[in-house]
């Protein structure tokens, strides 16, 4: 069946799981680039404690990185599906070559500030010269050579918004294997490879985005056939720019808010850089659940944007009934693995000092794991009809409004030990809860306003 026939015509249950198994795969294995170096680095012969506390604080950084690249190729794809569903080739060309013109963009602004400010961003966190150092190291190769993630990124959604998902999820498995061969060979140094260390690990990891990065754009041009391949359309278009930050802002904003969650939340917890670097590792582990579901929302997305073009009601009540119920399928998973196996994980990680604040937080917070499913779905149905109010809304709530607040207020009660930091890891159920409830009014409002009006 050809693409554009799948789109409109498979039965919306086949077609979720068609394209969103491979998006799973691709997002699972995204994460696992984050798990990989953690892992490793945990295990190096010194300075081990150090170099994961290092890469907990360098996080923040790199998920800005991925949520302007992400959120940039979330519009890409809203729109691109939207303008095919509608016809207009010569529109879908622009909007493709526009996405291109905003990555190098993008790229230009992370390559100044891996050589300006990436130190000045790491002393914030922390007065231990070693952490700095080897933070400064790590975080300035993956600004520098940012290029792979970025146009990844781009070129992923450009294969999304077709239907192409599976070579989307090829392209993620050969950079993450890339990583994971690499990453060995140049943190401990074997054969020829000099021992690198935590430099190791970011280059490993480079490497792997830009081979992917390559490999998406082959993809692109030869499979794309819907989409005219010509560098005049990378041309910059005031409209076309806006229609894609129209869709995209709000999921780049989302993105971005997961940063600065996490970079407060180190402020918050600098008290204990245990603590501190606990977070850090569970909040890798928490990606790797939460990316299935994210993996899931970039099918819904375009699935509901390609219907919504073609005002097809019950197609579009299709994807949003499974996208919901697959959603909820895939957390629950997450939630028994994460819930029964902390040791393991702590193990993996070689978390050391940090271990008994790792677990603790892996059993309290992964409680939140159902309705922050349910959110990250909520929030691609958003998306998908021109809901980015909506999901800009959703995305406050969860990662500044409740929860900054929440373990703000309960880090008062931290006395010695570890009694007060357990109570701070209770915030993020507390907030997944609310905020799931504000979602699932936006959802009736939307239905209401959008879907019901449709002949």
């Amino acid at each position: 069946m050809a693409e554009s026939n799948k789109m409109k015509e498979m039965p919306v249950n086949k077609l979720m799981v068609q394209m969103g198994i491979p998006m799973i795969l691709s997002m699972a294995l995204q994460a696992v680039y984050n798990i990989v170096d953690s892992a490793f680095v945990g295990n190096m012969r010194s300075g081990s404690e150090a170099a994961l506390n290092a890469l907990t604080l360098v996080f923040p950084v790199q998920m800005l990185m991925v949520a302007v690249g992400i959120g940039t190729g979330v519009g890409t794809n809203a729109l691109l599906a939207r303008t095919l569903g509608q016809g207009n080739g010569k529109k879908a060309a622009k909007v493709a070559g526009n996405s291109l013109f905003l990555g190098v963009i993008i790229y230009a602004v992370c390559l100044l500030f891996g050589f300006f400010g990436v130190r000045a961003y790491i002393s914030s966190q922390t007065i231990d010269p070693e952490v700095i150092s080897m933070g400064t190291d790590y975080l300035r190769i993956c600004c520098v050579i940012s290029f792979g993630i970025i146009f990844f990124s781009l070129f992923e959604k450009l294969l999304q918004a077709t239907g192409r998902s599976l070579y989307s999820t090829i392209g993620q498995v050969v950079g993450a294997v890339v990583n994971i061969i690499l990453d060995p060979i140049m943190i401990y140094g074997i054969g020829p490879v000099p021992e690198m260390g935590v430099k190791g690990a970011a280059y490993a990891t480079v490497i792997g985005q830009v081979a992917s990065a390559i490999l998406l754009f082959v993809f692109h041009m030869k499979l794309n056939k819907e989409i005219e391949h010509d560098v005049k359309y990378m041309k910059p278009d005031s409209g076309i720019i806006k229609e894609i930050y129209a869709i995209g802002l709000p999921a780049i904003i989302a993105q971005a808010l997961m940063s600065i969650m996490v970079y407060v939340m180190n402020l918050i917890l600098k008290f204990s850089p245990s603590a501190q670097t606990a977070y850090g590792l569970f909040y890798k582990v928490q990606q790797f659940v939460l990316f299935l579901a994210f993996g899931l929302r970039d099918a819904i997305t375009p699935i509901i944007a390609f219907a919504y073009g073609m005002r097809s009601k019950k197609r579009i009540q299709d994807g949003i009934r499974y996208g919901l119920l697959y959603t909820i399928v895939l957390m629950i998973p997450g939630i028994a693995i994460t819930e029964f196996f902390p040791g393991a994980f702590a193990t993996l990680f070689n978390a050391g000092q940090s271990r008994e604040y790792f677990i603790e937080a892996m059993r309290i917070i992964s409680i939140s794991f159902l309705f922050a499913g349910i959110n990250v779905a909520y929030q691609g149905i958003y998306q998908a009809l021109d809901g980015g109010i909506e999901s800009l809304v959703i995305s406050l709530l969860r990662q500044l409004i409740i929860i900054l607040p929440l373990a703000g207020i309960f880090s008062v009660f931290v006395r010695n030990g570890q009694m007060g930091v357990s109570l701070i890891w209770w915030a993020f159920p507390i907030t997944e809860v609310i905020s799931c409830l504000a979602g699932y009014v936006f959802l009736k409002r939307i239905r209401k306003n959008k879907i019901d009006v449709l002949n």
